[in-house]
């Protein structure tokens, strides 16, 4: 309802002086609106506490046999600044016409962001910000500028600690990101675009934001730009809680949506990269999948929780511990995987080495695991599926009322899938059609109830509710996956 009040009647208040009195006392429907501009953000404090701890990281590389690039994009770029009055980037300018370099010229590479992390000039930024460097040069906000030595660079964080010889610099408080919360004020210093010392300011947007197999983002409002990268986060309390990372743009530019590197996270592969120059993780050597909340309800999960083992690598801690394709990981280290992405962060923050118990949902019930955690390697690529395999005669009595018709596994195929048992399925209509399942896929498990022949497998099926909708585990060359068959209505 909208409260309508005369022109005389506001007069007749600011003359005998009620008016200033209502707003200073404030009625009800007034309230609210002063309230929230009393608690708008000052963040002049803060870039005065903060910006010193704020360096400008610019790339050199050496540039042997190919010309340089085409400066026409940047002549853009200065013509915006021009036609607007803006001050110009102090950007090196390159000439429209394209020139043969001398050998082993250094040319600019890159700018970006970085900030002091102790007072002896160790320097924390990306590592997409000083990949592939020859030389990496620090300009501190007194505009001395230093040669940077790389200590170590881990891309599947993103984090990189640089080092100058300088001594006595600011360095900056570390923020628990814990208390960070959704909605909290937040700003970020850096060099968009190579205008230094760039101050923009936003509110935390989710916490916890899957990107990347390793980091939980923070995601931010905060605008963030090509430049910023390796720059610091700050809350109101003048503290980093993160490492601005990534944008998601279709233009280049800012879209209201950012990603910082939690700060914890940060400092614990900066503590290793200081150590020793790199990152060690851990690994089990599994791959693994989401649980759909279709699939969780019907092999008895409950919830939608865990991690779906769709392969175990031969000769990996997984298969050594006794873990099986279909297991469901529900608990590493006795901490809940909620999701498939908390558990290789889980892994790969344990030390190699380290025995780790494991909990695993298989066949309708809970099992425990001792698993001793490898070295993370190089991903290794999935073997095919021969497609040489005996015709045996399939018997399809009860599989018909599924859509299936299934026959015996050769020995052959039992080897190359590692499964003691299981039927191959010839033909999938209907029902199995639906659900997914196709001709060659592997059936190992249905309604919980594990099947080692095509005698067994209508032994099951036999005893299934036609009535109800039944879960079906099987591979898929070395992929195991879960399907539910619904009966036709």
């Amino acid at each position: 309802m909208m409260v309508q009040i005369g022109w005389n009647k506001v007069r007749s208040w600011f003359l005998s002086g009620s008016l200033t009195l209502m707003l200073s006392v404030g009625p009800a429907w007034l309230t609210p609106a002063l309230a929230q501009t009393r608690t708008l953000p000052d963040f002049t404090d803060l870039v005065e506490q903060v910006g010193p701890s704020v360096v400008n990281i610019r790339t050199l590389e050496k540039v042997t046999a190919r010309n340089l690039p085409d400066g026409a994009g940047q002549e853009e770029m200065f013509e915006f600044f021009r036609r607007f009055g803006l001050p110009m980037p102090n950007l090196p300018r390159q000439s429209p016409h394209p020139r043969r370099p001398q050998p082993e010229e250094e040319q600019p590479r890159g700018v970006g962001s970085g900030f002091v992390l102790s007072a002896d000039g160790l320097i924390m930024t990306n590592a997409h910000v000083v990949e592939g460097a020859d030389e990496v040069l620090v300009t501190l906000t007194d505009k001395r500028e230093f040669k940077a030595k790389i200590i170590g660079a881990d891309k599947r964080s993103d984090i990189a600690l640089v080092k100058i010889e300088a001594g006595g610099l600011p360095a900056v408080k570390v923020g628990d990101v814990n208390r960070l919360k959704v909605g909290e004020w937040v700003m970020a210093i850096g060099s968009p675009f190579g205008l230094e010392n760039t101050v923009t300011a936003g509110i935390v947007s989710a916490k916890q934001r899957d990107t990347g197999d390793y980091l939980p983002f923070i995601q931010t409002d905060v605008a963030i730009n090509p430049g910023n990268s390796g720059g610091p986060l700050i809350n109101m309390r003048g503290e980093v809680v993160g490492v601005n990372s990534q944008i998601y743009s279709r233009s280049g530019g800012s879209m209201g949506i950012s990603f910082a590197i939690p700060m914890d996270e940060a400092v614990r592969v900066s503590e290793q990269l200081r150590a020793t120059g790199r990152v060690s993780r851990g690994r089990i050597g599994v791959q693994i999948d989401q649980v759909s909340k279709e699939v969780a309800e019907s092999i008895g999960l409950g919830k939608a929780q865990g991690a779906l083992v769709r392969v175990v690598e031969a000769g990996s801690p997984a298969e050594k511990a006794g873990l099986e394709p279909g297991d469901i990981i529900t608990r590493f280290d006795g901490k809940a995987v909620e999701k498939s992405s908390d558990l290789p962060r889980m892994v790969g923050g344990t030390k190699p080495g380290t025995r780790s118990s494991l909990t695993v949902f298989r066949r309708g019930g809970s099992k425990e695991l001792a698993v001793t955690v490898a070295e993370i390697d190089a991903d290794k690529p999935a073997k095919k599926t021969s497609e040489k395999e005996e015709k045996v005669k399939p018997s399809n009595a009860a599989a018909q009322a599924l859509g299936l018709s299934v026959s015996e596994l050769t020995d052959a195929t039992k080897k190359e899938l590692k499964v003691k048992g299981g039927v191959k399925v010839d033909a999938a209509s209907d029902a199995a059609a639906r659900a997914g399942l196709r001709e060659g896929d592997v059936i190992v498990q249905i309604g919980n109830m594990e099947v080692s022949s095509v005698k067994e497998f209508e032994s099951a099926v036999a005893k299934l509710d036609k009535s109800k909708a039944v879960n079906v585990l099987f591979r898929r060359g070395e992929w195991a996956q879960y399907a539910v068959i619904r009966p036709t209505r």
